[in-house]
């Protein structure tokens, strides 16, 4: 038996070293090692051997039993070895190529617009002045010469927070805020945020907007200083070949007022959707400070003058980019940014 069981040790390593796959590798292992393989039937013969041979037999049997299955476990490391290399190879990734270009992020239109707006009236001597966004109605509404139950207050339907506190419904309440701080020296300031009111969403409004305000305080302001400041404004933002009109319009905390109307970019004067067919587009409220606002600030409107105008910041956007519908500033989509 000991003649047996070194040739089937020979003939079961040399069977192992032609084994290249997981597969023939477990037909291997069942062959020589299994519960009915080769090795187990030989020994199940030890006890017809006399009984002063088994000790010898037994131990050479074990023997080649541990060197099997060590063989085993060495080929079949090799194997997986073997298998990983090859899908190493396959997946390879050749980290001397370029990489990709990083995707990099746009300004929004609004941001963009609010710059532009900046280093226009920078040039003209105004500063950045900024206003809460959460307000008291006094300064939206009361110090602006719009009392309780003044039927102006219906202009500005906006989002109450209590009875007193409110979102603000335009920029006009920084100027009591800016008079009283700079009182009593001239102003020449601009305040540009963000605005709410309670209204429907349409192609041209939306209910939060950005403003941008505009307050100048002195002696001998006149409405021909308001119209110079505009005329200038709306060649630097719009180009010089627009056309800038005036209209007689109301708002009370301004008199006389006016409305600031520019041909509109987007049809060429022909009439859309955006500009109600008229062939203008409203780009700005303005007018003198009324005298009460004046005094509300700490003027004496006897001895001080000035003019203010407020204006959105999408809808010079939206000519400036031919925007023509203004709730793609809101609606998260990359794309919309992608394009300016």
């Amino acid at each position: 038996m000991l003649e047996q069981l070194r040739s089937l040790e020979e003939e079961a390593l040399a069977a192992l070293a032609a084994v290249n796959d997981p597969e023939a590798l477990k037909e291997w292992r069942v062959r020589y090692l299994g519960r009915r393989g080769a090795l187990t039937t030989l020994m199940r013969g030890l006890g017809k051997l006399p009984p002063e041979e088994r000790p010898q037999v037994g131990q050479a049997a074990n023997r080649v039993k541990r060197a099997l299955e060590e063989a085993f476990a060495e080929r079949e490391a090799a194997i997986k070895a073997a298998e990983l290399e090859a899908q190493l190879a396959a997946e390879a990734v050749d980290v001397t190529l370029p990489g990709r270009p990083v995707a990099l992020g746009r300004l929004h239109p609004t941001t963009q617009s609010l710059r532009r707006i900046y280093e226009i009236f920078s040039d003209m001597g105004f500063q950045i002045y900024d206003a809460r966004e959460v307000e008291y109605d006094e300064y939206n509404f009361g110090l602006l010469n719009m009392p309780p139950h003044h039927p102006a207050r219906d202009m500005w339907d906006t989002f109450w927070i209590n009875d007193r506190v409110l979102l603000r419904t335009h920029t006009s309440p920084g100027q009591i805020h800016a008079m009283r701080e700079f009182y009593p020296n001239p102003i020449r300031v601009i305040l540009p945020g963000k605005c709410y009111r309670y209204e429907q969403v349409t192609a041209r409004s939306e209910f939060m907007f950005y403003q941008v305000e505009g307050l100048v305080v002195g002696r001998n302001i006149t409405m021909a200083d308001l119209k110079g400041t505009m005329e200038n404004f709306v060649r630097r933002m719009y180009g010089g070949e627009r056309r800038m009109r005036l209209r007689g319009s109301y708002f009370p905390f301004t008199e006389p007022s006016v409305e600031v109307d520019v041909d509109c970019v987007l049809c060429g004067g022909k009439g859309c959707r955006v500009c109600k067919y008229t062939g203008w587009l409203e780009v700005a409220g303005a007018g003198m400070v009324h005298p009460i606002v004046l005094r509300n600030g700490g003027y004496d409107p006897d001895e001080f003058t000035g003019y203010a105008f407020g204006m959105g910041v999408e809808r010079p956007a939206m000519l400036k980019y031919r925007i023509d519908d203004i709730r793609y500033f809101y609606s998260n989509d990359p794309r919309f940014l992608a394009q300016i």
